[in-house]
């Protein structure tokens, strides 16, 4: 058997054993999207590649808005080598719970929902590198820790293989980014 059909078989394997939301239907905090991500959050986080090795690291200042269900997230990420990007999220929560949301560099729309503590959603990221765009998979799991805090991780995927991970914690007591 040649080494890349075993490779394929395991990693089919192990996408079969992720976690579900159902595995946090019991826990505490319930995950509450609307009332967390409301007014000022500063967020902290780091982007490893496939190795594991630490590539790049941020901060990102959020307004988040509300107007019944419908809201708006404002990001802006400041990156450790000088870059800064946009994204400004529009969301949707449907009677059933469920959210969607659209930002500019998203393909489609997003879709996810929470269980308890967590909330996970998935999205098309459209990421420049050089001179092309490529289109990555994300799984994204948020998990409330309290009434100031999350904590994030997203597996950015290409092929359904991890190349990067990135990990985000949220803290509604920080200092804006560029506070000083």
């Amino acid at each position: 058997m040649k080494l890349t059909t075993l490779m394929l078989m395991f990693a089919a394997f192990l996408s079969g054993c992720s976690a579900s939301l159902e595995d946090y239907r019991q826990t505490q905090p319930n995950f509450e999207l609307k009332s967390y991500f409301d007014g000022r959050v500063t967020a902290r986080g780091m982007i490893e590649d496939y190795s594991g090795k630490l590539v790049r690291h941020f901060c990102v200042d959020i307004i988040g808005s509300w107007d019944g269900n419908r809201g708006e997230l404002d990001e802006t990420f400041y990156f450790n080598d000088g870059e800064i990007q946009k994204r400004i999220w529009k969301l949707n929560i449907a009677d059933n719970g469920v959210v969607t949301g659209t930002a500019g560099d998203v393909v489609g729309t997003a879709s996810g929902r929470s269980q308890g503590q967590a909330f996970n959603w998935h999205y098309t990221l459209e990421v420049p590198m050089d001179d092309t765009r490529y289109e990555f998979a994300i799984d994204d799991w948020m998990y409330q820790l309290d009434k100031q805090r999350i904590m994030n991780r997203s597996y950015m995927k290409k092929f359904g293989v991890t190349v990067a991970e990135i990990s985000i914690y949220f803290d509604k007591t920080l200092a804006p980014c560029q506070s000083g």
